[in-house]
This record gives C-alpha cells, sequence and structure tokens, in this order.
C-alpha cells in the first residue's frame, strides 16, 4: 500500500509498535514493519524515515500509552509507598494481560546489547531512566520532607534501588510468573526500602534535635 491518503500514522505506529514490543530491535525486520503499517518500502522511507526513527517514534508513543498507565496510578496516589504499589499493581497488570505482546516492558527491553550498540538509541535509554529516577527522587524528597518516610531515607538510592528492581520484575516474569507472590515480594522490597503501607496513614514523628 502507498502513502496515499487513507494511510494513518498514528495506527502504523502502533500496530509496529506491538511488532517491535513482541520481538525486539534486532529481532524485527524491514518485512515486519512494512507488514505492520502496511507501507510499501518506498513509501516506508519517505514516510517513516528508517526503522530506528520508527523505533524511537513507538518507544515514544509506548511511554504515552502503556507507560503512562503506571505514571498515573504512580502519580495519583497521595503518598510515594502507595503510589509505587499502584505502579507495581498496573506492571502486574499488563502481565495478566493475554493480548500484551510480551512480557517484557518495551521500554525495559532497551537495555539490550544491540540497543546499546547505537549512541543515539543508548542516549535514548539513559534519558528516559533519569527522568523516571528524578520524579521518583524528587518525590520521595517531598515525602521526607513532609514525615511521610523515615527521615533517614536515601531519595536518590531508593529510587535507583526501585528502578533496578523494576528491571527485574519484568525479567524474572519470563521464567515464572505467578501474579500474587510477585506481589507478595513487591510488597517485601518496599517496606524493607522503609515505603511502608500504614492503614491510617499519619506524619512520621521526627526525632528531637
Amino acid at each position: 500500500m502507498g502513502r496515499g491518503i487513507s494511510f494513518n500514522r498514528e495506527a502504523a505506529t502502533e500496530q509496529a509498535m506491538r511488532q517491535f514490543w513482541k520481538s525486539g530491535y534486532a529481532g524485527t525486520s524491514l518485512r515486519d514493519l512494512l507488514k505492520a503499517t502496511g507501507l510499501g518500502e518506498g513509501s516506508f522511507y519517505n514516510t517513516l524515515k528508517s526503522k530506528k526513527q520508527l523505533y524511537v517514534d513507538c518507544l515514544q508513543h509506548y511511554g504515552a500509552t502503556e507507560g503512562e498507565k503506571r505514571a498515573a496510578a504512580l502519580a495519583a496516589a497521595p503518598d510515594t509507598a502507595t503510589g509505587l504499589r499502584a505502579m507495581f499493581d498496573a506492571v502486574l497488570d499488563c502481565l495478566d494481560d493475554p493480548a500484551t505482546p510480551s512480557r517484557v516492558c518495551m521500554l525495559a527491553a532497551m537495555v539490550s546489547e544491540d540497543v546499546f550498540a547505537d549512541e543515539e538509541l543508548r542516549a535514548f535509554a539513559r534519558t528516559a531512566s533519569a527522568q523516571f529516577h528524578d520524579q521518583l527522587r524528587a518525590r520521595l524528597a517531598q515525602d521526607r520532607e513532609r514525615g511521610l518516610v523515615r527521615v533517614d531515607l536515601d531519595p536518590a538510592l531508593t529510587a535507583s534501588l526501585v528502578l533496578t528492581y523494576a528491571q527485574g520484575v519484568w525479567r524474572m516474569a519470563l521464567i515464572d510468573y505467578d501474579r500474587a507472590r510477585f506481589a507478595r515480594e513487591i510488597d517485601a522490597f518496599l517496606t524493607a526500602l522503609g515505603l511502608t503501607r500504614r492503614a491510617n496513614r499519619r506524619p512520621l514523628a521526627r526525632p528531637r534535635q
């Protein structure tokens, strides 16, 4: 199919995103992308420029759709401890969905040799990771000021640990996934970090000076 008036870029990006999500960057061929987008080879390059550019477009689309579900769950909560549990619940919802192309988050799957071999893609992955880290660090710092977490909690270190653990959740789901077990492990992990779930959430008392 040519680029004509019937071409729907958003729909093509959605289908290409699902192909990349399923097979990864290296595992997705030009033929796969032509089939997913409905474009001929010439129209593909005229419209979508290149496989790498389409991959970046798909990553951005993933972040604005699938990733936004998790970001919204975190942002809507009254505090970080509750928000992270809501975020991980959204992760488990994704893992439970039979329509999900892969059990690895598309952004998490960027952490691979084939992607990091490209300097621009490596920079994209690092930027996406840094943005999440900085947002989480800032929110943890606010909670510490509000007395909602321990005064000795290190926001930057805690954000790094959560980011690393989140990567592990996606990878371990490939091996042996059970939602109830994963939920218990997530709760234990967050509790160990000092991000405790409290039924009647009151500010933690600060030590007397």
